[in-house]
């Protein structure tokens, strides 16, 4: 979806949904929007977040999320801004609210340093990897996971609920301290703490469909308000 971050989304730019959750958090004090485009960047300032503008280079579709992340945060620390605690939140997921934010930031802050190098939000996974399948040059297909790695005959054709809970990132909400970024080269280290989300405040925008979805929840939760 070209553009979708300053799409309207029930009536505001997709990007000033989160924007405006984080500016009401108790623990953020400052919303930074890292871009490379002038449009995210207008709309981001319009909304109250200040704009750290990326360079070409680590602007690319297949640029990664560390270096981008090392970048800015080796730029605060020349200044002697380094945060306390960094906390991604991104602009494709707008129905993530500012209780969710601040739960994850205090179960952080809850375990310390020592505890945990980082806490990703979490859904359950919207399609069991237990039911999915390669699909062979030959045209036939090879299960992802068989009963030498699950344990349960034929797991693809189990019923669901005898299958283990799993999860998937949604992308609502990371935070983690800045030596993990910049001394274990990581965006999470390896102590990560799951903060568990609902599956209608993961909706995660990358198609149409997911927008049209999000703008449903989105109205349907402003009519019962």
């Amino acid at each position: 979806m070209p553009g979708k971050n300053t799409k309207l989304l029930a009536g505001k730019p997709l990007i000033a949904w989160t924007i405006e959750e984080a500016k009401k958090s108790s623990f953020i004090s400052q919303v930074i929007v890292n871009t490379d485009d002038e449009k995210i960047a207008e709309v981001s300032k319009k909304y109250g977040a200040e704009v750290f503008l990326r360079p070409p280079n680590l602007a690319g579709d297949l640029t990664e999320d560390l270096p981008v992340f090392t970048h800015h945060l080796e730029e605060l620390k020349a200044i002697k801004d380094l945060p306390d605690i960094i906390v991604d939140l991104r602009a494709t997921a707008p129905l993530r609210g500012v209780n969710r934010i601040d739960e994850g930031i205090q179960l952080l802050l809850n375990a310390g340093k020592e505890k945990a190098d980082s806490v990703r939000a979490v859904s359950k996974a919207a399609k069991h990897p237990y039911k999915m399948w390669r699909m062979e040059n030959s045209g036939f297909l090879n299960p992802l996971f068989r009963e030498k790695e699950t344990g349960i005959k034929e797991p693809y054709n189990a019923p669901r609920q005898i299958l283990p809970a799993l999860y998937q990132n949604n992308g609502a909400m990371n935070a983690f301290w800045p030596e993990t970024v910049l001394e274990k080269k990581s965006m999470t280290g390896e102590k990560i703490l799951g903060f568990e989300m609902e599956e209608w405040e993961s909706v995660n925008i990358d198609t149409n469909i997911d927008f049209l979805v999000a703008e449903y929840i989105i109205r349907e939760r402003q009519k019962a308000s």
